[in-house]
């Protein structure tokens, strides 16, 4: 009986200890789904990034801006489930506009605040990623993926073969820009000459957008499973204006620049429907946008006034980019908020609750909650552009501002100044009324408190520019003459008027009907 007593009790010690170890293990197991769980939901939780940067083409080859003389069904379609923004400052040119937006500094913070091509021109320019700061760095910091293809042309591949990932990139698939001294690097449509991790060849028979896109949606598809950022500066619409895939018959300078406008649309297309079949739109911010405006030899049509393009000016034409931002949730309003490009780097980090670059000034402010919440109320209270046309190198050998206080704009929803290089307001304009700045207010007494505002602002700024901040890298013996530059700089020390005025109906007609 003792016996059956001790086996009883045991087998009651055993059968206790092993529901204690099941208990146990279950816990484990439990804790360890509840990790896993998590980690999967953080990793969800962070949203991917599509940053869309057309060359050169302003809001009149928008149709859903007013555009007249183009149909973009693609964007069209984008737009309808996306929030379209009126009021977002580019600079006025390419290199201002693309340093603006990297660092999230205006011009003569960065100063970026010249264009200036480095593969052509040379001399150990170069922009710097380790004296400025990235938004593709500071997101690659917080775990994202990175990928950029298109246009840069700040630094030289020849000599920073590296130059993208210091800037924060994984992938890249980028035009070289020109290279000075290398004739096949100036092609970036058919057989374009393309540098990626390989190095850089001509891809013989390929039009240079359908490598770009493709690689981006490859991009994409690869990357499912992590969050990630690309940023796609499109070598479309920029000169030299060629026929397309879908328009071989295109000849004249015209129809060639619409038929590249109609193929940004159809590669818009292929990335919307990419995003949608791969499951990642439910948790993908895509922005599209550009970087100036049209080039002035080409002119559109928007809600009836004739638009001559207005890149490398500080009117709306110039600098009032389109922009459009498809959410998660597919939001779907129009705002006035007021947005420059500086405002993407916080925006960017605000979206993704990463860490902001605190080692850098940063002048942009986040929109996210616009974006989130539907804000109908932004951070600012204006925005600025500024900048453009070649700086030059100083008897040093640096590459310096050409003026060390250059002209600007600032506008708030309602009212634009023009601020000349001795820091003196000289034309306002009421946009709200006069978006093609015809009628300059300045004289008007009623609005001498308008002036005085903006002039408070003014008065905040830097009284000069910075430089570019850069290591010198090595020259090349095809470097560009400093004659070229220095010519260049002159006329832009006696350039008096930077505006673009509209074109009339003779003038669109003749470029319109013009045949080869």
């Amino acid at each position: 009986m003792e016996k059956v007593k001790c086996m009883f009790v045991k087998s009651a010690h055993n059968l206790k200890c092993s529901l204690l170890l099941i208990i146990t293990i279950s816990f484990a197991m439990s804790c360890k789904q509840k990790v896993d769980k998590k980690a999967s939901t953080d990793t969800i939780e962070k949203p991917n990034f599509i940053f869309i940067l057309v060359d050169d083409l302003g809001k009149e080859w928008f149709p859903s801006y007013g555009a007249t003389e183009i149909e973009t069904p693609n964007i069209d379609a984008l737009v309808n489930t996306s929030i379209k923004f009126n009021n977002v400052y580019s600079m006025p040119q390419c290199t201002p506009s693309r340093v603006a937006l990297i660092t999230g500094q205006y011009p003569y913070n960065n100063g970026w605040v010249n264009h200036y091509d480095v593969p052509r021109w040379g001399h150990g320019a170069n922009f710097d990623a380790d004296k400025n700061p990235s938004f593709a760095k500071a997101l690659h910091q917080e775990g994202y993926k990175t990928c950029i293809a298109g246009k840069w042309q700040i630094n030289d591949f020849r000599i920073e073969p590296n130059a993208m990932q210091k800037a924060g990139f994984d992938e890249f698939c980028m035009w070289t820009g020109y290279e000075s001294g290398n004739k096949p690097s100036d092609k970036r449509y058919w057989n374009p000459y393309i540098f990626t991790k390989e190095g850089s060849k001509t891809y013989e028979g390929k039009f240079g957008p359908d490598v770009f896109s493709d690689f981006v949606i490859d991009f994409m598809n690869t990357n499912k499973n992590n969050p990630f950022c690309i940023y796609y500066p499109m070598v479309l619409t920029h000169s030299p204006f060629v026929h397309t895939p879908l328009e071989p018959e295109a000849k004249t300078k015209y129809e060639k620049h619409l038929a590249m406008v109609l193929y940004t649309d159809y590669i818009i297309g292929k990335i919307l429907d990419n995003l949608e079949t791969s499951g990642l739109a439910d948790n993908t911010y895509l922005v599209l946008t550009t970087d100036n405006g049209t080039s002035p030899s080409i002119i559109g049509k928007r809600n009836g006034a004739y638009v001559r393009g207005g890149k490398a000016y500080l009117t709306e034409n110039g600098i009032n980019s389109p922009f459009i931002v498809k959410t998660p949730d597919n939001k779907h309003f129009e705002t006035d908020v007021l947005v420059d490009f500086t405002d993407m780097l916080p925006t960017f980090l605000d979206l993704a609750d990463a860490k902001k670059e605190s080692d850098f000034k940063l002048d942009g402010h986040s929109f996210a909650k616009v974006l989130t919440e539907g804000s109908s109320k932004g951070e600012r209270d204006y925005i600025l552009s500024m900048g453009g046309l070649p700086g030059h190198i100083n008897k040093e050998g640096w590459l310096v501002n050409a003026i060390q206080y250059r002209d600007r704009v600032l506008r708030d929803e309602k009212y634009k100044v023009y601020v000349d290089t001795l820091q003196q307001i000289g034309r306002l304009y009421d946009i709200e009324s006069d978006p093609y700045e015809t009628n300059n207010l300045i004289e008007n007494a009623d609005l001498r408190d308008v002036v005085s505002g903006f002039k408070t602002k003014i008065d905040a700024l830097p009284k000069l520019d910075n430089n570019p901040k850069y290591t010198k890298t090595k020259g090349l013996p095809t470097d560009v003459k400093l004659e070229f530059l220095n010519k260049a700089v002159e006329r832009l020390k006696h350039r008096e008027n930077n505006m673009m005025g509209l074109a009339t109906e003779e003038q669109f007609l003749k470029l319109s009907t013009k045949t080869d």
